[in-house]
């Protein structure tokens, strides 16, 4: 068996081959004690990382040899520099061989490697500082990597932690890649040392390192490798960032681990185009994995025009998991991709709805393959917790199955008292499993608030169904006014079927007002400049919001681009929250 039409079809004008496919090197679900020994085992085949330009030209080939081999000498330049066992080494994860290697590196030197965010175009030079600069407080690292075009933005982040917890080197990792490397003793890992820390995508003001010990880590890939059933012709296509758990650990650290070569995208290359994404997929002649939260799917079926041939563009015949994670997952954008998508053959069927966090690791559920996507309309009643109005006209959201638990992992539903709930019951999420996390680091309070004895309380509010997990939110997202629960998913989806709206646009929460009640206020990306049309915009707002409620709400219109994201891009309520209590966020004046 040969891969010689994916090389083919691949190479590129300067001569380029992409790593393959199909290897004869016998491929092992991440069965390794520590993530050490997956490196090697990897670099003994043919597979490896593939990178690409913004346009999607093959522009590196990184094999998993290749990879190893400066790792290791990164290794002895870490060692070389001080950095020993347990040490944290901090890294803006940039997706590119500078960043695989500096990672590997720091595990093969026994440090924990903390993988840090890039810029965004979400809230400015000092939003990205003061939140590098926190997340630096919080591992307290010995050094910080990054690449040299944010040399400015980082060494203002390392002086600000410098200030409060001790020097932090900062070194542009292309300097640092030219230090000489001595050969050294490596230290022994164990698999219950801790690999690295994680930092979720909402770690802010008040940031969690997640510690992942490399039992964890190795279980939890194992975990998603049997559950996505990983053929020898598979192979992973990816924009996501590797400063998140769904890039760094899914699109990754398990190609390492389970041996599957990879295409890689800047994420903010995705951003500027996103077809890209799929023009990648449509050129892998093998059989893709890839993975997107539902804005990506959003993004795309919203660039292709009633007038665009997609069938003579793209081919997404192949495309085996289109996996869906990271937020909560919207039936009707996955059914517009479908629609936008079904003539360049892309199969419903291809989607794989899952649930994971990075106290986890990553992946806590994962559909069957080819079981798509499937849902149940629940009552607004049953997400709110309180008797049906009679006088109003039943209102459902569809729910969406995000599949079962991955090898090794147990799940509850449990209620306020921590007892256990029966099928279709609504309470929170509790897993349990040799991937959940070790601990926050120097955090024994927050550690001990949601690690109970071995469970982990994940936060989210869902249901079982025979076996299988559906997510309603996050229990600290909701919304309780008069003793009713209103979820601000259903407020933000309601507004946002109404014309010009795209996902992310609204933002509900509660506040309290002057009287000490709590009421909802919403906000809304406005994109009308007339001052008429405006007032329009918003009195229909205030009446659909009113019908989903029954009461009335705040509803302002705001600035587009004002509601703040996470790192990962995805709305941020919290922040939203204080920024508009703050002033930060100012909302439009509309006419008297």
């Amino acid at each position: 068996m040969t891969d010689a039409a994916t090389l083919a079809s691949a190479a590129t004008a300067e001569g380029l081959v992409p790593t393959p496919n199909y290897d004869a090197h016998p491929r092992r679900y991440s069965d390794f004690a520590t993530f050490g020994d997956a490196i090697d085992y990897a670099a003994q085949g043919q597979r490896g990382m593939n990178f690409h330009d913004p346009r999607g030209t093959l522009i590196r080939v990184y094999p998993f040899s290749e990879l190893r081999r400066d790792a290791i000498d990164m290794a002895y330049r870490l060692i070389a520099l001080g950095i020993g066992k347990g040490d944290r080494v901090a890294l803006v994860a940039e997706t590119g061989p500078d960043f695989a290697a500096l990672f590997c590196g720091a595990v093969y030197a026994g440090a924990w490697p903390v993988p840090l965010p890039l810029p965004t175009s979400f809230g400015g030079k000092e939003g990205y500082i003061d939140q590098l600069a926190v997340q630096l407080q919080s591992s307290d690292p010995k050094v910080l990597f990054y690449p040299a075009e944010i040399a400015e933005m980082a060494g203002a982040a390392a002086k600000r932690q410098e200030a409060l917890t001790g020097k932090c080197d900062g070194i542009a990792w292309e300097d640092f890649a030219q230090k000489p490397a001595v050969p050294c003793e490596l230290p022994q890992a164990s698999p219950d040392d801790i690999c690295y820390l994680q930092y979720s995508s909402g770690s802010t003001r008040f940031p969690h390192g997640v510690a992942v010990t490399h039992e964890a880590l190795l279980n939890n890939l194992s975990g998603h490798a049997h559950g996505m059933q990983f053929t020898q012709e598979d192979r992973c296509i990816s924009w996501l960032p590797w400063y998140h758990d769904m890039g760094l650990v899914g699109c990754f650290l398990s190609m390492i681990a389970n041996q599957v070569s990879a295409d890689y995208l800047k994420t903010e290359d995705f951003a500027r185009r996103p077809l890209a994404w799929l023009d990648l997929i449509t050129r892998n002649k093998g059989v893709s994995c890839s993975y997107s939260p539902t804005f990506g799917y959003d993004i795309c079926a919203r660039r292709i025009s009633s007038q665009s041939n997609v069938a003579e563009r793209f081919d997404l015949s192949r495309w085996r998991i289109a996996g869906n994670g990271a937020d909560m997952i919207r039936p009707d954008v996955m059914q517009n991709f479908v629609n936008a998508f079904a003539p360049a053959g892309f199969k419903a069927s291809a989607f794989l709805p899952s649930y994971g966090l990075a106290e986890a690791t990553l992946a806590v559920t994962l559909m069957p393959p080819g079981e798509g996507i499937r849902v149940e309309l629940v009552e607004e009643e049953r997400l709110s917790g309180t008797p049906r109005d009679l006088s109003r006209p039943a209102r459902y959201r569809a729910i969406v199955n995000c599949g079962k638990a991955v090898k090794d992992m147990d799940l509850a539903i449990r209620n306020e008292r921590g007892e256990a709930l029966p099928d279709h019951h609504i309470g929170k999420v509790w897993c349990k499993g040799p991937s959940v996390m070790h601990s926050y680091f120097r955090d024994p309070e927050s550690t001990a608030a949601c690690l109970v004895d071995g469970w982990l309380d994940t936060g989210d509010m869902g249901y079982m169904v025979d076996g299988y997990l559906f997510i309603v939110g996050r229990a600290k997202d909701m919304i309780i006014i008069n003793g009713k629960n209103h979820w601000p998913q259903d407020i933000e989806w309601a507004v946002e079927q109404l014309p010009g709206f795209n996902h992310g646009d609204i933002a509900a929460f509660s506040v309290e007002s002057e009287t000490g009640e709590e009421e909802v206020a919403v906000l809304v990306h406005c994109r009308v400049s007339d001052p008429v049309e405006r007032q329009k915009l918003h009195d229909t707002i205030r009446d659909k919001v009113r019908s989903i409620l029954g009461h009335p709400a705040i509803v302002e219109l705001v600035p587009p681009r004002t509601l703040p994201r996470t790192s990962s891009g995805k709305l941020s309520r919290a922040k939203a929250k204080k920024q508009y209590l703050s002033g930060e966020i100012a909302p439009i004046k509309l006419a008297a």
